[in-house]
């Protein structure tokens, strides 16, 4: 299903599929392929992650993905966001992704880091963003099935439990975010 973004958003899709950036393993574009061949060939892509924390900082929002998603189904993440489009900034891409996963706009994005995630088939450079959010989270359906607002000390103790639900790609961003942000 096509999001409502208007003709903008169709410049993305080829045959009815997402054109991706391509990236190098330097963090480089470098081109643009299907998603589905991205996937397919584990080309180096990139994707914006945003973390989304309530104003007096506590607390991080972790949604659980849906059954249906091509990586890490059914998984719980503490970021939004997704793969950056085919001419599309990462910035950009945050802020589309967390529009579309959570409903949450017009709210400034601080840049964190960027982090490299390469187990393949997934190769991929994680644009790290935050920004603070007191208002209404709406889940989109078709790839969030549930959230909730979690303590950070829980949090970072799902870091790091290996055998906790959160995705991968997640975890490793989070450790990241704690060891820059919030020791200890």
């Amino acid at each position: 299903m096509t999001p409502a973004y208007g003709s903008a958003w169709e410049d993305f899709l080829v045959g009815g599929d997402e054109l991706v950036a391509i990236y190098d393993p330097h963090g480089a574009v470098v081109g643009a392929a299907p998603r589905a061949e991205v996937r397919a060939r584990g080309h180096w892509h990139a994707a914006a992650v945003v973390l989304v924390r309530s104003p007096d900082g506590g607390h991080a929002y972790v949604h659980q993905r849906s059954p249906h998603k091509d990586v890490f189904p059914s998984a719980y993440d503490c970021w939004a966001g997704g793969v950056v489009a085919a001419g599309e900034t990462p910035a950009e891409c945050a802020e589309r992704e967390l529009a579309e996963e959570l409903a949450i706009t017009g709210v400034p994005l601080e840049p964190l880091f960027g982090l490299v995630y390469d187990r393949p088939p997934i190769r991929c450079h994680n644009f790290a963003f935050e920004v603070r959010w007191d208002g209404p989270v709406t889940h989109q359906p078709e790839e969030i099935v549930g959230g909730r607002w979690m303590p950070l000390p829980e949090l970072r103790a799902w870091a790091d439990d290996p055998d906790s639900p959160l995705v991968p790609d997640g975890r490793l961003g989070i450790q990241e975010w704690f060891r820059r942000y919030e020791p200890l």
